[in-house]
């Protein structure tokens, strides 16, 4: 055996190094046993539970890690699902833990649920999983994990459900040839393993048709990786320096080093007292470089040209932009200097070592206070989890007040996600466990965030009732019931000691019933079996119903969705399903001043992620009209009432491929709609209504490029007949997409021939609007990141365990000068215009605007 066969075999990866979410995916196999007919009369209430009917039984599966007999993460469960024939949940399940983080003894737990009764599931069978095998090795591809009848799983160390037992079936050899397989510890041949492997689904649908009844399988896949993964403890960070704003010092003294490799492949590891202390060589020059001193020479000391240019570079850095150990000391040398500077403080604040208690007291107690108003997007990033020095958080609550009403609406969102990482007298932040001594004590008091959000929403009634929604949603998630149960009490408590406040908090809790009734219905219609027309006809009874109460609203109250809308209810011929999976329902709602309000209600699906899209897109429209920029976008109003409902405006519109099918262009229905022969280069299309498409797809480019937006075919692109065009349906943001080569910018051809094709004015003047409307957008970068960092605890699926900033960041292309990034999206619009891809490309495009 040569040198390089014989290190082939060594080859692995350290868990500590692998930074990506623990992910999984399952099926279950097996026959559910039916309750007898002698049990069943003894105990009536079996007869509701699913295994009793004949269609597949909607149940579900709910996973938990455990180690050391103590949960490492909320149980999650599957996501409803109508099965046919087998149970496969054919979703990728990821948890709130990176491998990095898992300890050797991490344990899956599994527990397969049934309806029980109207209210109550009982378990099926339960299973525990170990994630290490015996040689400190993650597991890794497919395996088989027996169910243990009727018992819910047991994540203890000595667990009374564990999956392997030692079953010796046909089925169980497989697996462990298909594991040797997997390992190349067997010869791959193409045409012999295809054979194979269509025999091995043969056993595994027979083994599964003749398998004992009280015998079930839970199959689960786990991420293939490359080498085998073996456990290893995080090793020490190089760099002591603090990266949060006013973060205290985290050490840990007894952070093992892996030092050697046994011959049986475990690894041992040894503590260096040493490894994580402070280095004293460099604290000390520290000391020497830095002047604690705050007299009339250290006020008055001024850059010079030089100077100023590299402190102009430095606050012009990007949020997530590291300061190197000159720049903070540069930093701290002209501090008096700064704070005439609105964007220095968040970089003067990560230049203070927050373990000297010298520098954190004049830092917080004597520049602090002589600061100059900074912006929005400053005090937004103070907000963060980096910042734990309450005084830092309260001086940007302090800067919040300076928005009116309007303004604060559209941080709104992110404001109550802020409210997670703020720490009361009764209960300490999570986030900062360990404090330095100089912080102990101050980091346990209140900013005043939950305070100053209260006082606005009892002042204004649209901002409360909006405030009070998005608690609501934060109170159904169990991680923070506690903390925003807190936060809703005390509102509701102040809004009853005001004038009319016992009239306003009634109000919320009508609505309340009213999203309960529309629930508990649209979950009804979603899960019956019956035909779209029949759904229909059930939805319109059940509105015309006197005893439901939604047809006739009195007295009227806001809508939750928009409360500038008084309704007095909903118009039950008007009322739809609409032909979806999840059956969303569209409501037509009777307004006070004689107007319709048409919405869409959806039970079962998160809208949590589109909330925080058209949030932003609302945001990015005002930031445009402030320049004088009307890009008529309009984006529709969005507010999700739970973690798997809520509701959306609904714009009267067709999508593009309907428009294709029923007028073979955009600019037929244009002219069915708005006809104007007399005009000249419009096409005989009225001019204001192409000049808002042109607008329209020129704002929706733009602001879809910067949020990465996926997903996009010509059934979610709409076009209303007044010539607005807009997207929706936003389950993939941030560079995510299920389609191959999808392109930065979404342009279609069917866009670019609602403007008369390449060649014509309309199409030159949409460039030009792309062009000014990405300058304006990128000035105000810095406001966007922090939104969006802020909500990266909010369980939005693709924002969780994704690096924001640096998506975001990447479209901007701050490092870019301004004419740099204009040629920069310039060529990105053209590699995407249809007329100038190559013939390649072009398939490619083709592919993914129809698939």
């Amino acid at each position: 055996m040569d040198r390089q066969d014989a290190t082939k075999d060594f080859t692995f990866a350290k868990l500590s190094s692998l930074t990506l979410p623990v992910t999984l995916r399952m099926q279950l196999e097996g026959k559910l046993k039916k309750h007898g007919f002698v049990e069943v009369l003894d105990h009536p209430e079996l007869r509701f539970t699913g295994v009793q009917s004949e269609a597949p039984s909607d149940i579900y599966v709910t996973c938990q890690l455990m180690a050391d007999n103590k949960p490492l993460t909320i149980p999650l469960r599957t996501s409803h699902k109508v099965f046919k024939a087998n149970f496969v949940w054919n979703e990728w399940i990821s948890l709130p833990i990176r491998y990095c983080d898992l300890p050797l003894s991490s344990q899956l737990t599994f527990t397969v649920w049934d309806t029980a009764g109207p209210r109550s599931a009982a378990p099926i069978g339960g299973t525990t999983f170990r994630l290490f095998g015996k040689k400190w090795t993650l597991r890794r591809g497919s395996h088989r994990l027996l169910l243990w009848s009727g018992q819910e799983a047991d994540g203890s160390v000595e667990t009374r459900t564990p999956s392997k037992v030692g079953l010796k079936d046909e089925m169980g050899r497989l697996e462990k040839l298909m594991k040797k397989f997997e390992r190349d510890d067997l010869p791959k041949l193409d045409w012999l393993d295809t054979l194979v492997f269509r025999k091995m689904e043969e056993v595994r649908a027979v083994s599964s048709q003749t398998a004992k009844s009280d015998q079930l399988f839970l199959y689960i896949d786990l991420p293939k990786f490359d080498f085998p993964i073996i456990f290893s403890e995080p090793e020490p960070p190089t760099n002591m320096s603090m990266a949060g704003v006013g973060a205290p010092s985290q050490t840990t003294p007894s952070i093992p080093a892996l030092i050697s490799i046994h011959s049986d492949v475990h690894l041992w590891a040894v503590l260096d007292p040493e490894i994580a202390r402070t280095n004293p060589v460099e604290d000390k020059h520290r000391r020497l470089v830095r002047s604690h001193r705050s007299g009339p020479l250290d006020r008055d000391l001024k850059p010079n040209a030089r100077i100023r240019d590299e402190l102009n570079n430095i606050l012009n850095y990007a949020p997530t932009h590291p300061l190197t150990a000159e720049d903070k000391d540069l930093i701290w040398k002209f501090r008096f200097y700064l704070t005439g500077h609105a964007k220095g403080l968040t970089k003067f604040l990560k230049s203070v070592s927050w373990r000297d208690p010298t520098e954190v007291k004049q830092a917080v107690e004597v520049l602090l206070p002589m600061w100059t108003d900074i912006d929005m997007d400053d005090a937004l990033e103070l907000l963060g989890p980096g910042t734990v020095d309450s005084r830092v958080r309260a001086f940007a609550v302090r800067q919040l007040a300076r928005a009116d009403d309007d303004e604060l609406v559209l941080y709104l969102l992110q404001l109550v996600q802020a409210l997670k990482f703020e720490s009361s007298p009764n209960e300490v932040n999570a986030r900062s466990v360990t404090r330095s001594s100089a912080n102990r004590g101050v980091m346990d008091e209140d900013s005043g965030l939950a305070d100053f959000l209260i006082s606005r929403g009892v002042n204004n009634p649209i901002l409360g009732n909006r405030f009070h929604w998005y608690l609501m949603v934060e109170v159904e998630n169990k991680e923070t019931t506690t903390t925003y149960g807190r936060v809703s009490y005390k509102f509701m408590t102040k809004l009853i000691e005001t004038e009319n406040g016992v009239t306003r908090r009634d109000v919320m809790r009508r609505q309340g019933e009213l999203l309960a009734t529309l629930s508990s219905k649209a979950k009804e219609l979603r899960t019956s079996k019956d035909a779209r027309p029949k759904k229909i006809e059930k939805l319109r009874s059940l509105i015309a119903d006197s005893k439901s109460g939604l047809a006739n609203i009195n007295p009227p109250i806001p809508l939750p969705l928009n409360a500038r809308v008084e309704v007095t209810g909903i118009i039950p011929e008007k009322s739809s399903v609409f032909k979806s999976n999840l059956f969303p329902l569209l409501l037509y709602f009777q307004c006070s001043d004689g107007s319709e309000y048409p919405l869409i209600f959806k039970n079962g699906d998160d809208m949590r992620q589109d909330q925080l899209v058209i949030q932003l897109f609302t945001l990015m429209d005002r930031l445009l009209r402030k320049e004088k920029l009307d890009l008529r976008l309009s984006p529709y109003d969005v507010l999700a009432t739970g973690s798997l409902e809520g509701m959306a405006q609904f714009i009267p519109s067709m999508t593009i491929a309907a428009i294709v099918s029923e007028h073979s262009t955009v600019l037929n229905y244009f002219r069915v709609h708005s006809p104007d022969e007399g005009s000249v280069g419009t096409y005989g299309v009225t001019p204001s209504v192409i000049d808002t498409f042109v607008r329209s797809c020129a704002g929706y480019c733009v602001v879809t490029y910067i949020l990465g937006v996926g997903d996009r075919h010509l059934d979610n692109l709409l076009i209303a007949p007044d010539g607005h065009f807009f997207h929706v349906d936003f389950g993939y943001i941030l560079g995510r997409d299920p389609k191959p080569f999808p392109p930065p910018v979404k342009v279609c051809k069917e866009m670019v021939d609602g403007m008369g094709g390449a060649p014509s004015s309309h199409y030159a003047r949409f460039k030009n609007l792309c062009f000014t409307a990405f300058t304006i957008l990128r000035k105000s970068a810095n406001l966007i990141l922090n939104l969006v960092a802020l909500m990266v605890d909010a369980n939005i699926p693709d924002i969780r365990h994704r690096d924001v900033h640096e998506q975001i960041q990447e479209k901007f292309r701050l490092d870019l000068t301004e004419e740099e990034a204009i040629k920069h999206f310039e060529t990105l619009l053209n590699e995407t215009s249809y007329f100038t891809v190559v013939f390649d490309r072009i398939h490619d495009l083709a592919q993914y605007w129809r698939a």
